[in-house]
């Protein structure tokens, strides 16, 4: 009571977890946020070990942005882009309407990026594209991964005392999260009013 946290548990009249939250743990990581984060991050290791293993020199223009010393296939910030807007997008084809708007964004995005790379001089066309192509790839990979091998050990994730501690919460199971926590929030502080 009084912590501003309000989730199925606030909504029946109990915490599980009754003690306020400190400082900077306010939010509330989700298993399937903790995947795609970590997905960004294995992502950019394959792209440096790629990058390692091809060797593919930079454009000539890497003399001008002293960029000439790291390697340019694939351009990570292409793989980068590409991973966020296919994992994105796989991810809320489940959810709501709103959802699939925000991330019908991510593409243009992800597109300028690609060009922005080429026209600054960092890239050639092959190097973009191929970040592009890997990024979209591992995307898919990672999404399947995550959301059908990882996915089985997150209600023990959310069960452990690390997943308690940092009130770590499954809600792949909720349709549309917003409404759900909009409806239970309406409800208790009806509960409160009544009470």
């Amino acid at each position: 009571p009084g912590d501003g946290r309000v989730g199925a548990a606030g909504a029946q009249g109990h915490h599980a977890h009754p003690r306020p939250l400190p400082p900077g743990r306010q939010g509330r990581p989700l298993p399937r946020g903790i995947c795609f984060a970590l997905g960004l991050l294995v992502s950019q290791v394959l792209n440096e070990l790629i990058k390692h293993s091809v060797a593919q020199s930079r454009p000539a223009s890497c003399e001008l942005l002293e960029t000439c010393d790291s390697h340019g296939w694939p351009s990570s910030h292409a793989q980068y882009t590409f991973f966020f807007a296919t994992y994105l997008s796989l991810f809320v084809l489940r959810r709501s309407p709103a959802s699939r708007v925000m991330a019908a964004f991510s593409w243009p995005l992800a597109f300028l990026t690609m060009l922005s790379r080429v026209y600054l001089g960092y890239h050639t066309v092959p190097q973009v594209f191929a970040g592009a192509v890997v990024g979209l790839v591992f995307g898919a990979i990672w999404y399947w991964f995550a959301n059908t091998i990882l996915a089985q050990y997150f209600p023990m994730i959310e069960e452990s005392a690390i997943g308690r501690w940092f009130y770590i919460k499954d809600t792949s199971h909720i349709q549309d999260v917003l409404k759900f926590e909009y409806d239970n929030a309406r409800a208790a502080r009806k509960k409160v009013a009544t009470d």
